[in-house]
């Protein structure tokens, strides 16, 4: 792969061609047609089954070069963001569009006022919310959509969406973009879905008939075999940006999502045109409306600057006693009704959202906090787990949305990867790994992961690589998630397996900078097996020296680093980061109670027991057979994704 960014790359970024302004010209062209036209045919980066193990570092004049490739606002991008940022560009040489965004798109800036952290019906809620409250337009893709109470959130604020537009006089466009495997995709990767399919009971979006002021299209895209449209993002509006690791489902897992706004959201527009490939019928109506650059909607509301003091600190009301700060009855307040598919009751506004979420969290009477918190992570799979950790202090009680002070725009890139179907791994040089690699390679003092796998072998040997320089690595993962895929010739191995490997490459020095932990869920005290589903996480998370942050769908497993196509921010602020960070530890145990051993990276409890259903270091000679069970549940999207 090049080194440097060449003249054709520093072009494509630096004038205004891209996939959006095309559409806008011409609605009736499809978006694939405009790739080919712009950019070239279908190409991939370098045919290379390993990135470069040795890579000079980026000069001074490479990094400025790299800044000129971005738009970021006033505010110029720290050395660490740029490095990354710089190699990520590098795999546009071959394809400028590895990154699924037009290159002027990639490199941006926008705030940041929402985090969830959360179960998955958590984050639903909040994208159910935006669904209502938009005007013109909704793009939402998700992997695996699946017919459930969290989908209920979704299409519940679908009807809701057309029932407030015919109270407008006017119409809304949705399109929605699913992975559901099928043999048409063979021939043509991108399927428009018919009304009786998409109506069906499997997916039970709504009838036309249901919502007559909304103009529904669904598209179904697969790249077989292994390519999947592994991608969770919404756009709101031409406003709003959702970008999370939640599938339209209902699991046991904890995920994470961000909520985006300013020009960041043109990027994420021009993402969905490019993902979506066929023509738009009907067209999206804000096509030719950019997103707000110096206006911040969630900024404006009164509502939302009320959660904060004069100091900009969250008034610690709205996050303990699930009240707003002006409501002296704390505890004593009649509990909100919760937000679900079956009885949906759907906010005006962020603030509303978190009062009523924080009501349903906090006690009352002789509650225990932790039993509200079990019943709450019950909730998307109607499961009875009981809660098995004390009580915590009040600074660290559960709180899923996490609103963010008011701040400047700060540097954010789009770090996505193309999908890849065929059963190599000659498609490994994409922005988002190289991202990744660059990240943990310029690291000076932390690296956090958090992912449901770690075993893509280029991320393994770069976080040997940072212990050996004495940087601090802490990752989190969960504990047999897809075992059996993982198991499968050239998965990697289980995450046991993993965490053993590393341990063994390090002398005793060495291991104390790298910390494995295993999720531990919030009401919990040590790591359930993923076999049970009953606490899993599926947070796509990295952070290095808490002023980088890489957040959104992409796993650090070997689907993600060489097949998938892939979404994710890259952002520069140690405000997020610290603030993402905490959230981690609010919303989780994993920090208490996850810890393995530094000796051979297995969990085992205070008698040394290993945790039930763990299959650890040593699988046994024949484990790959149950492999091909796991491979053909994941490019189903029903296990691992």
């Amino acid at each position: 792969m090049t080194t440097t960014i060449s003249d054709k790359v520093y072009n494509l970024c630096r004038n205004t061609s891209s996939v959006s302004a095309e559409y806008a010209r011409d609605p009736t062209q499809a978006p694939g047609k405009i790739v080919s036209r712009l950019f070239g045919s279908e190409g991939i980066s370098v045919l290379e089954s390993k990135p470069a193990r040795v890579r000079a570092p980026a000069t001074d004049e490479d990094l400025e070069r790299a800044y000129q490739c971005g738009k970021f606002g006033n505010t110029r991008p720290s050395e660490l963001f740029l490095r990354a940022y710089h190699d990520a560009l590098l795999t546009l040489e071959h394809d400028p569009m590895m990154g699924c965004v037009s290159p002027a798109l990639m490199g941006s800036c926008g705030v940041l006022p929402l985090t969830v952290i959360g179960s998955i019906v958590d984050i639903c809620r909040h994208m159910s919310n935006l669904i209502a409250r938009a005007e013109k337009e909704v793009f939402l893709a998700t992997n695996f959509w699946m017919n459930s109470d969290s989908s209920l959130l979704i299409t519940d604020a679908i009807r809701e969406l057309s029932r407030r537009a015919g109270a407008r006089g006017t119409k809304t466009v949705v399109k929605l973009m699913y992975d559901r495997g099928h043999f048409k995709q063979i021939v043509d990767n991108h399927t428009l879905v018919s009304e009786n399919e998409y109506t069906g009971k499997a997916v039970n979006l709504p009838h036309p008939l249901e919502i007559p002021n909304v103009d529904l299209q669904v598209m179904n895209y697969h790249r077989p075999m292994l390519g999947t449209f592994h991608c969770k993002f919404m756009v709101v509006d031409r406003k709003i940006a959702v970008i999370g690791s939640n599938n339209i489902q209902s699991n046991d897992n904890c995920e994470m999502a961000t909520h985006l706004e300013g020009p960041i959201v043109d990027s994420f527009y021009d993402l969905c045109l490019v993902s979506w490939d066929k023509n738009l019928d009907p067209p999206l109506p804000l096509r030719d409306t950019p997103a707000p650059k110096h206006e911040f909607p969630t900024f404006q509301e009164p509502s939302f600057l009320n959660l904060f003091d004069g100091d900009g600190k969250l008034r610690a009301q709205v996050l303990n006693d699930g009240v707003m700060a002006e409501n002296p009855q704390g505890q004593n307040a009649d509990r909100e009704p919760s937000h679900t598919g079956p009885d949906p009751h759907f906010d005006l506004d962020i603030a509303s959202e978190i009062a009523r979420v924080q009501s349903t969290l906090a006690p009352r009477g002789n509650e225990r906090k932790m039993d509200r918190v079990a019943l709450h992570l019950n909730e998307p799979t109607h499961l009875d787990v009981k809660a098995t950790a004390p009580e915590c202090p009040p600074e660290e009680d559960m709180a899923p949305l996490i609103p963010h002070y008011p701040h400047e725009p700060f540097p954010i890139a789009l770090v996505n990867r193309k999908p890849w179907g065929a059963p190599n791994q000659a498609c490994v040089n994409t922005p988002q790994n190289e991202a990744w690699l660059s990240a943990i390679r310029n690291a000076k003092r932390t690296v956090f992961i958090q992912t449901p796998n770690l075993n893509a072998e280029p991320i393994l040997t770069e976080l040997s690589a940072a212990v050996h320089r004495g940087v601090t690595v802490v990752y989190y993962v969960c504990l047999g998630y897809n075992d059996s895929g993982e198991l499968l010739p050239f998965q990697g191995g289980t995450n046991e397996m993993v965490a053993n490997k590393l341990y063994q490459g390090l002398d005793e020095e060495h291991r104390k900078l790298l910390h494995v932990h295993f999720y531990v869920g919030k009401d919990q005290t040590q790591p359930i097996h993923n076999r049970f589903k009953k606490r899993s996480c599926h947070i796509k998370l990295l952070i290095v020296d808490e002023q980088l942050g890489i957040q959104g769908n992409g796993n650090q497993d070997t689907q993600s680093w060489y097949h998938s196509q892939e979404t994710n921010i890259m952002i520069d602020s140690p405000l997020i980061c610290k603030a993402w960070l905490d959230g981690i530890r609010r919303n989780e145990n994993t920090h208490l109670y996850g810890a393995a051993s530094m000796e051979d990276g297995i969990w085992r409890d205070k008698d040394g027991n290993e945790p039930e259903g763990a299959i650890g270091k040593n699988p046994g000679k024949f484990a790959w057979a149950k492999g091909f069970v796991g491979a053909i549940q994941r490019v189903r999207g029903a296990g691992g994704f």
